[in-house]
């Protein structure tokens, strides 16, 4: 059930009603706006008493019963979009937020020079792996902390807020000490203990989605962030594996539309391991933008042919200001900053 509280009511009369919720056996999730306050009371309604009464009450606005299985991250839950903040750097509003940055962090001039260049261009939060997972036990595992602390000194130098990908419930405290935005790859989607690990931090969480995932699989992870009382999620389409092997992966931008209509959390879209390809990274930009992406996830590189990880998506500091330049009028059109 979702229950809709009136704009100024009190302290005292929204605790009567987080009370009575769980006097009837629910658990509240409390959502706070700039106008509303939405609680979602989450409970087997065929086992408990109904909480439809609550509409009688003076300082309830509406109470909605919620079929799907996804209850927080539902639009029926929150019919207007959210917003998730980083630093100051809102998510999900009318600007278009670019994250890019090199896929591994691996010397401070590398990751430093990237830095002040995508600034430069418009990027307006710095992406970076400390932690790689990577397919082989032999290849570039990361920097791991050393690389967290350069991210650290790339903030400052850039006033960038940071993403970085956090790889295992032993390291959420640690790195959530260095990084803004906490990004759970395509091979931990679910891994549910680590996402209970992540949302705890309160930090923004960027959820990836898992190579052979379907979309109510998908959702339901993100419930995990929502239910343990972390309101900053952000899903992120990262493309699936397929029978293709012309591209790394196949990037589904129907998602994107599709995820608009199912929830009010907002969208990123990561063209470089959607494609694998750095040539195709600017078109699949374009794209996204079309669709109604509210961020994108770009790997970006001084030196591509000597990047200590997936060298072939990442586009050049060149070419991330051309990329940049050519998805302008593409923002302008969608009515977007």
């Amino acid at each position: 059930m979702i229950i809709v509280l009136k704009p100024r009511i009190t302290k005292k009369e929204e605790a009567a009603v987080i009370r009575e919720i769980r006097k009837l056996g629910y658990t509240p999730h409390i959502m706070r706006g700039v106008a509303r306050t939405v609680i979602g009371a989450i409970g087997d309604e065929r086992t408990h008493v109904s909480l439809e009464p609550l509409a009688t009450w003076p300082q309830v606005e509406s109470v909605t019963p919620i079929q799907k299985r996804y209850k927080l991250v539902s639009r029926e839950a929150h019919p207007s979009d959210s917003t998730v903040s980083a630093r100051g750097v809102a998510i999900g509003g009318r600007k278009v937020q670019i994250m890019a940055g090199p896929c591994s962090v691996e010397n401070e001039k590398q990751l430093l020079q990237t830095a002040v260049a995508v600034k430069e261009a418009g990027a307006t939060i710095l992406r970076g792996g400390a932690f790689k997972p990577r397919t082989s036990p032999y290849e570039f595992q990361g920097l791991g902390e050393k690389g967290l602390k350069l991210l650290a000194k790339a903030r400052k130098e850039t006033g960038l807020p940071v993403i970085t990908e956090l790889l295992s419930e032993n390291h959420a405290e640690m790195v959530a000490d260095y990084a803004d935005i906490l990004q759970i790859g395509t091979r931990n989607a679910q891994n549910f203990q680590l996402l209970i690990a992540a949302a705890k931090t309160g930090k923004p969480v960027l959820l990836k989605r898992g190579m052979c995932m379907k979309t109510e699989e998908w959702l339901l992870a993100g419930e995990y962030i929502l239910a343990h009382g972390n309101p900053g999620l952000l899903f992120c389409e990262r493309g699936i594996r397929t029978f293709d092997t012309y591209t790394r992966n196949t990037l589904d931008l129907a998602m994107v539309p599709i995820l608009k209509s199912e929830t009010h959390l907002p969208v990123v879209v990561d063209p470089s391991q959607g494609t694998g390809k750095a040539s195709l990274v600017t078109a699949m930009c374009k794209g996204a933008i079309a669709m109604g992406a509210d961020a994108l996830l770009i790997e970006v590189h001084p030196n591509p042919a000597e990047a200590w990880s997936d060298g072939a998506q990442q586009v050049t500091l060149d070419g991330f200001r051309r990329l940049m330049e050519e998805i302008q009028p593409f923002i302008t059109a969608v009515g977007r900053e």
